[in-house]
């Protein structure tokens, strides 16, 4: 029994490497990796760039007159949305969903000042482009930053706002050292199919694995065997600085749309943990606490729990979250 157990996280090890060796390399532009929707890309002219922003436009076949706009997080990109875009075209909402400037499908620039009040531009200007003037924005993760930082600057165009497990519910920079950029491209770089995998099991499903998030993989770890891994490394050390300088959580105050609130307690997302001393870290990224706080703070505010649960209520609870979010918005 004893050699019995010293060989469990051996073999784990062994199956975690044989499944992600099963990923196929993907260059930056994403070619051959399946979007559920048509890609369309708008030509943007931001920071004396010529850029595409990539996005799928989901026409309903019986238009209810509103739309939604669907916003990916940081290790994501617009396609792990289409269940979600797939629900709501049944019930008559149109869905766009933007690949945001850095990721998915979208131009990757190297020189460009990422930040969320330039994918707030970059956003209005897909809503012009499509003749939109108010939508309801939903974000999970990341792009709960972005729709956040969205509707403060344009609250006009915001009939309502969903946060799906977002990040950014604490400052981390008070709590965490800084990573220089030259520190997290190094970091990005030394990324493997099983290091990206091991993440996203500890941190998103309770390191509990199931074949139905292979898929969440493939984009991440395809990138990290890819043709443009050194670019791709650059832009997301870029984005992650953004991520980590450029918090929201001191102006939830500030909104003024009616907004709901998903957290899975069991979330355990905090950017910078592994730098943090162990008692800190310990402090970091509890949802289960974080969501109450937050809630609190934002007027209007509805907040969802689903206890047991991790960043991803859209793969581990569809059906409670999809409900949520369509009792909310048909209210």
């Amino acid at each position: 029994m004893k050699w019995f157990c010293l060989l469990l996280p051996m073999l784990a090890g062994s199956l975690l490497a044989q499944e992600a060796s099963k990923v196929t390399p993907l260059g930056e532009d994403l070619d051959g990796y399946a979007y559920p929707y048509e890609v369309h890309k708008l030509e943007l002219k931001s920071q004396r760039q010529e850029l595409q922003l990539a996005y799928m436009d989901v026409k309903p076949e019986q238009p209810n007159g509103k739309t939604i706009v669907l916003m990916h997080g940081k290790n994501f990109s617009g396609a792990y949305w289409g269940p979600t875009a797939k629900s709501l075209s049944e019930k008559g909402y149109r869905v766009v969903i933007p690949d945001q400037i850095g990721f998915g499908k979208s131009s990757k620039p190297s020189a460009y000042q990422y930040s969320f009040q330039s994918y707030g531009l970059n956003n209005r200007d897909l809503l012009d482009s499509l003749k939109l003037d108010q939508v309801i924005l939903v974000g999970h993760s990341m792009g709960g930053m972005v729709a956040t930082r969205f509707a403060l600057m344009f609250p006009e165009r915001v009939e309502k706002l969903v946060l799906v497990d977002p990040i950014g519910l604490e400052d981390w920079k008070r709590m965490v050292p800084y990573q220089s950029i030259d520190e997290a491209y190094q970091q990005e770089l030394a990324k493997t199919p099983e290091s990206i995998r091991k993440y996203m099991e500890t941190s998103y499903f309770d390191n509990q694995w199931k074949p139905e998030y292979d898929p969440l993989l493939a984009l991440q770890a395809g990138w990290a065997i890819g043709p443009d891994k050194e670019n791709l490394a650059w832009v997301a050390a870029l984005t992650s600085d953004m991520v980590f300088t450029q918090p929201v959580v001191h102006e939830f105050k500030d909104l003024k749309v009616p907004t709901l609130l998903i957290v899975g307690e069991r979330d355990r997302t905090a950017i910078g943990k592994n730098r943090a001393t162990s008692e800190v870290a310990k402090t970091m990224g509890q949802y289960q606490i974080l969501g109450k706080k937050v809630a609190a703070s934002i007027p209007n505010a509805k907040l969802v729990t689903f206890p047991g649960v991790g960043h991803l209520p859209q793969y581990e609870v569809y059906d409670q979250y999809i409900a949520a979010i369509e009792d909310f918005i048909g209210g």
